[in-house]
C-alpha cells in the first residue's frame, strides 16, 4: 500500500502525458496537471490562504449594465453577475500554476495515462446542495447534457470532445470522449458548476432570479432587480474544510452594485456604496483619489502583478463583412490608431501597447520566430496570403506614432494601401473597389469606451471613411453581438497560462458560423485551424509554449483586430477594511481569500455615517 501510495505522488508530479508507458495503467488520484506541476497535492491549505482569517463582514463591487435571470448557462437572457459563489465544480484550480486542478466535489478521479479517452470522476460522498440532499454522478451528467444540448454555442463548442457521459454508480460518473488526442479535456471537464438534477429538469431555460439549486459557498440573497445582488456565506456549507477552501470564502456577504456608467460607479465608490474597486481608468489612478476619505486614510490604493497573459482588448474587424476582405483594409485600419497620443492624453501613460495576444508572460512571440518555429511555420506558409506571411516572418511591432495627435505619417501609409486595395477617392469621399461607401459603423454599450473610440473615428474620417460610433443598450448590445451583427466591436479575449480547446471558440473557422460563439472576428484560416489542433494535442510545457508563439504570430499577422491598450498589472482601490496574506497568488488578485479587518470596518462604517 505505502509503495502505491509513492509512485502516485512521483506520478502526479508530473504531466499526463510524461508517464512512462512501462509503468502506465489506470490511476486513481486526487490531483491533475495538463503539463503542468501538481505542486501542492500534500499541503493543507494554498499558500496564498490564510486558514485563520476571520469570517464576517461584507466584500460589496460594482457591476455595469442590469439583469434579469440567475442562469448564465443558457442562451437566452442576461445573467446576474457573481452566480458562480453559488456553486462548486468537480475540480478547481491553483491560482499559482498553469493548469492544475484540486478536489471540490470530486474528491479524485481514475484515467488511463496510455488512454485518455475516458475519465472517471469520483463525487465526494460528503457533498451535499442546499437543500441537504447529496450531489450525485446523476446531477452531473444531468448538468452536462443540459450545457451540450441548450447551453451558449461557445461552450458547447469548448466541450465539443465529449462523446457520452456514462453513470457508473451514484458516487461515480464516466466522461467518454472522442479521440484521446485532447489531453486537457480531463481536466476540463471538471471546471464547470454542477445543478441538482430536479432543479435543471424543472428550470434550466427559465428566465428566473431563482438560481439553479447549487451546492456552493453561498446562497442567493436580496436582489434589487436590475440594480443589485446578494450572496450570503451558507454556514453549513459542506465543503468548508476541504484543502481548497482553507482560509478561503471569509465574507459573510458579497454584494454587486449595478451602475450604468464608470463615472457614477466611481462616485458610488467615493461615497461607500461599495468598497472594493478594480480601477480600470487611468485617469482616476492618476488624479481621482484625491477626497475626502483618501485624505482621511481610509482608502488603499494597490498594484498587483500577475504572470498571466493580458486580455487582448481590441477593436474587431467582422471578417464576414466584405469591406474586411483585404489585409490592405485591415493593415490601414491598425495604422490609423494613434495609442501614443492616446495614452499620453487620456491614459496619463499608464498603460502598454498590446503587442501580442499573450501579452506579458512567456507565451508571447517574440522577435523572429525560433528554429523550432520555423519547423511548425514551413508547411503552413503556402497556406497565408504574401502580406501575412512576411508578417510571421518578420520581427513584430506596432505602428507608432510621435505621440503630437496628428498621426500623419501612419495616416499618409493607411491611405496608400486603400489605395493599393482598390479603393479611391471621389469629391473627398472614400470609395470601396465595388463603387459602395466605405462606411464603417462601431457598436458599443455603455459609455466608457466613447471616449477612446471618438479619436479614432476622426482618424478614419480623415482617411475618408463614412465611420459612426452606435451605441444601443445593453439587451440589444449583446444580441447584436451574439448574430454577428456588426461592422467593428471592442472585444475582450482572456487567456489562462495553459490555452488549448478554447482557442477553437475564438479563433476556428467553424465558430465563425456558430451565433454565440467567441470568433467575433469571424476568422476562417485554415493554418490557424492546424495550430489550435497542435496545441491542443502538446504533450508538455514546451510544446505549449511553443505552439502558443506560433499561433500568436499568425493571429497578429492577419491584423484581425486593431490591439488597444492594457496593463500587466491590475490596480484596485478599496476602503481599508480588507486584508490579504502578504504573498498574494501569481496568477489572480484572489479575492477570494482575501478577508475584513472588523476593527477597521466599524471605523470606516462610523466614517459613512457622519
Amino acid at each position: 500500500m505505502l509503495k502505491n501510495t509513492i509512485l502516485r505522488a512521483v506520478l502526479l508530479a508530473t504531466a499526463i502525458s510524461l508517464i512512462p508507458a512501462s509503468i502506465a495503467a489506470p490511476i486513481t488520484t486526487t490531483a491533475l496537471g495538463h503539463n503542468s506541476t501538481t505542486e501542492y497535492i500534500d499541503v493543507p491549505y494554498m499558500p496564498y490562504a490564510n486558514p485563520k482569517a476571520p469570517k464576517g463582514g461584507t466584500l460589496s463591487l460594482d457591476a455595469r449594465g442590469t439583469f434579469n435571470a440567475a442562469n448564465k448557462w443558457m442562451t437566452t437572457g442576461v445573467a446576474m453577475v457573481g452566480t458562480d459563489y453559488l456553486y462548486d465544480t468537480l475540480m478547481t484550480g491553483s491560482l499559482n500554476e498553469a493548469f492544475t486542478m484540486y478536489p471540490q466535489l470530486a474528491d479524485k478521479v481514475t484515467y488511463d495515462p496510455d488512454d485518455t479517452s475516458w475519465i472517471i470522476y469520483h463525487v465526494n460522498p460528503a457533498a451535499r446542495f442546499w437543500d441537504g440532499s447529496s450531489v450525485t454522478s446523476h446531477d452531473v451528467k444531468a448538468t452536462y447534457d443540459a450545457i451540450l444540448n441548450k447551453g451558449p454555442m461557445y461552450i458547447r463548442s469548448y466541450l465539443g470532445d465529449i462523446k457520452d457521459i456514462e453513470i457508473i454508480d451514484k458516487q461515480r460518473v464516466k466522461f467518454v470522449f472522442k479521440s484521446d488526442d485532447n489531453k486537457e479535456i480531463l481536466l476540463t471537464v471538471g471546471q464547470f458548476p454542477i445543478f441538482a438534477k430536479s432543479s435543471i429538469d424543472k428550470d434550466f431555460e427559465k428566465i428566473t432570479l431563482t438560481p439553479l439549486m447549487g451546492s456552493g459557498p453561498y446562497k442567493l440573497g436580496r436582489v434589487d432587480a436590475g440594480r443589485a445582488v446578494s450572496y450570503v456565506r451558507d454556514p453549513n456549507y459542506w465543503g468548508r474544510d476541504l484543502m481548497v477552501n482553507r482560509g478561503r470564502y471569509n465574507f459573510d456577504r458579497i454584494k454587486f452594485v449595478y451602475y450604468q456608467s464608470d463615472e457614477i460607479a466611481f462616485e458610488g465608490f467615493k461615497s461607500g456604496q461599495y468598497r472594493f474597486r478594480p480601477e480600470n481608468k487611468a485617469s482616476n489612478w492618476a488624479t481621482g483619489y484625491n477626497f475626502p476619505a483618501v485624505k482621511a486614510g481610509l482608502i488603499k490604493k494597490e498594484t498587483i502583478s500577475s504572470e498571466n497573459p493580458v486580455p487582448m482588448q481590441g477593436l474587431v474587424m467582422n471578417m464576414r463583412r466584405p469591406i474586411f476582405q483585404d489585409i490592405r483594409v485591415r493593415q490601414a485600419l491598425t495604422a490609423a490608431y494613434d495609442f501614443e497620443w492616446m495614452n499620453k492624453t487620456l491614459f496619463h501613460g499608464q498603460y502598454e501597447r498590446l503587442q501580442s495576444f499573450f501579452h506579458g508572460s512567456e507565451l508571447a512571440a517574440t522577435g523572429t520566430p525560433s528554429a523550432a518555429e520555423m519547423q511548425v511555420l514551413k508547411p503552413l506558409l503556402s497556406k497565408l496570403e504574401p502580406l501575412q506571411r512576411q508578417a510571421v516572418l518578420d520581427e513584430w511591432q506596432l505602428p507608432v506614432s510621435d505621440g503630437n495627435g496628428f498621426n500623419r505619417k501612419a495616416l499618409l501609409k493607411a491611405r496608400q494601401l486603400l489605395l493599393d486595395a482598390g479603393f479611391y477617392y471621389d469629391d473627398m469621399k472614400l470609395y470601396q473597389p465595388n463603387g459602395k461607401p466605405a462606411q464603417i459603423e462601431i457598436l458599443m454599450t455603455g459609455e466608457t469606451m466613447g471616449r477612446v473610440l471618438l479619436p479614432y473615428i476622426r482618424n478614419l474620417k480623415r482617411l475618408g471613411f463614412d465611420a459612426s460610433l452606435r451605441q444601443v443598450d445593453g439587451p440589444q448590445y449583446y444580441e447584436r453581438v451574439r448574430r454577428f451583427d456588426y461592422d467593428m466591436v471592442v472585444d475582450v479575449f482572456a487567456q489562462s497560462l495553459s490555452p488549448g480547446a478554447e482557442q477553437v471558440g475564438f479563433w476556428g473557422s467553424a465558430a465563425a458560423d456558430e451565433a454565440g460563439n467567441h470568433n467575433t472576428a469571424g476568422i476562417k484560416n485554415p493554418a490557424i485551424d492546424g495550430v489550435i489542433k497542435k496545441l491542443g494535442d502538446a504533450k508538455s510545457r514546451d510544446e505549449i509554449i511553443l505552439y502558443t508563439h506560433v499561433l500568436d504570430r499568425l493571429l497578429r499577422a492577419g491584423h484581425y483586430l486593431v490591439p488597444l491598450y492594457g496593463k500587466s498589472s491590475t490596480n484596485v482601490a478599496y476602503w481599508n477594511q480588507y486584508r490579504h496574506t502578504e504573498k498574494l497568488p501569481t496568477n489572480a488578485i484572489g479575492i477570494d481569500y482575501w478577508w475584513v479587518d472588523k476593527e477597521a470596518e466599524a471605523l470606516v462604517n462610523q466614517y459613512l455615517k457622519q
